[in-house]
């Protein structure tokens, strides 16, 4: 099986995907494509070539928190006149079940990561903020890096610590 990471389109075929959360399968079947159509998302695939059976997805979109969300040791570094932060949201990131437990959901999230250090040298951004839709998706994400924001259920990432990752 060889495998891409494409951006979505009409040609990949994902009417059987299947993650085991159907708000995250509704999503790549109903709604992806009008997110990416009005600009609010951009959603990435990973398919099977040839038939372009989508595997698993994730997407990304531009977002920025308020500065006073950020943890203070980390506001306590950037100048206040700044109300809102860029960043990045990593709204879904989703494996099909037959593709589970195979190093292929760390492998989207690196792409992803990846992904938003390059847009970094092209634009300002902080961090990339995840919402998890579980605990076990927090404890995913916390395994990759990700910190809880205070009081909150969200989680991010500094572009500084992803640059970093990326060096050692």
């Amino acid at each position: 099986m060889a495998l891409a990471i494409a951006i979505l389109e009409k040609a990949h075929q994902r009417s059987n995907f299947d993650c085991g959360r159907l708000i995250l399968d509704n999503y790549i079947k109903r709604l992806a494509s009008q997110d990416v159509k009005r600009d609010l998302a951009v959603c990435y695939v990973l398919c099977d070539s040839p038939d372009n059976t989508v595997l698993g997805y994730y997407t990304l979109s531009s977002h920025s928190i308020k500065l006073e969300e950020l943890p203070e040791e980390l506001v306590k570094k950037l100048p206040a006149a700044y109300a809102d932060i860029p960043t990045i949201l990593l709204g879904r990131l989703a494996m099909g079940k037959a593709h589970q437990g195979k190093g292929l959901g760390q492998y989207l999230l690196i792409q992803a990561l990846n992904q938003c250090a390059g847009l970094s040298e092209r634009m300002g951004i902080l961090a990339v903020m995840v919402d998890p839709i579980d605990e076990k998706a927090a404890s995913f994400y916390k395994a990759y890096g990700f910190t809880a924001l205070p009081g909150s259920d969200r989680m991010f990432m500094t572009v500084k610590t992803i640059l970093a990752s990326q060096q050692g």
